[in-house]
Parts: structure tokens; sequence; C-alpha cells
């Protein structure tokens, strides 16, 4: 599928239980394009329009709209549950602060 890290695809995220982040809706894709072709699952984390300001997720404007990427909601999905396109890809600052911010919510 030639799936990118820092990719933006739609992915249905339901199933989902309690707190979990559902439906339909933007995500980015964390994983590298060589795991993800070998394996048919990707790493995701979704993005909201719901503005919150967790240290755990990272504001950004994409495709003219103000939203969180939720790195607190990081998962792995099935690729089937992406849609077939991309919507887009992250600009290279907003990659750069995802990295710091996965560093430090991981303590890596």
């Amino acid at each position: 599928m030639g799936v990118k890290a820092f990719d933006v695809y739609l992915a249905n995220l339901d199933p989902t239980i309690g707190h979990e982040i559902r439906k339909s809706r933007p995500c980015v894709v964390l994983s590298p394009e060589k795991m993800n072709n070998v394996l048919g699952t990707v790493i995701i984390a979704p993005m909201t329009t719901t503005l919150r300001g967790y240290p755990s997720r990272v504001e950004l404007r994409f495709q003219t709209k103000r939203c969180e990427v939720c790195l607190d909601q990081i998962r792995a999905v099935d690729e089937s549950r992406l849609s077939k396109a991309s919507l887009g890809r992250l600009k290279e600052d907003d990659r750069e602060v995802i990295k710091e911010v996965l560093g430090e919510l991981f303590e890596l």
C-alpha cells in the first residue's frame, strides 16, 4: 500500500472500549513504511478538532483546520482500517514536534 510515516489517512477506529477515541477520523501514521509493508498493520495517532492542550497532544493546522494529534491514543491498526488514499502529509515542522513529544512521552 505504501503507507509512510507522517502521512495522514482517514481511519475507522470503531469498535472501541471506554475512553478510546472512536469513529472514523484522520490519523497520523507513526510507523515507518518498511515496517508497514511487512506487517500489514500500521501504528497511528488519531487527530481531533477538540483542542484540550494536554502535553501528550500536538496542536497543528492540517487542511486549514486547527487540530491536535493525540499521542496519548497511539494504537496499531490493520491496514484495512485506513482509507485507500492519503489525505496529505504533515509539514516538516509538525513532524519534528511530534518526534520531540514522543521522546518526552516515552522518556526516550
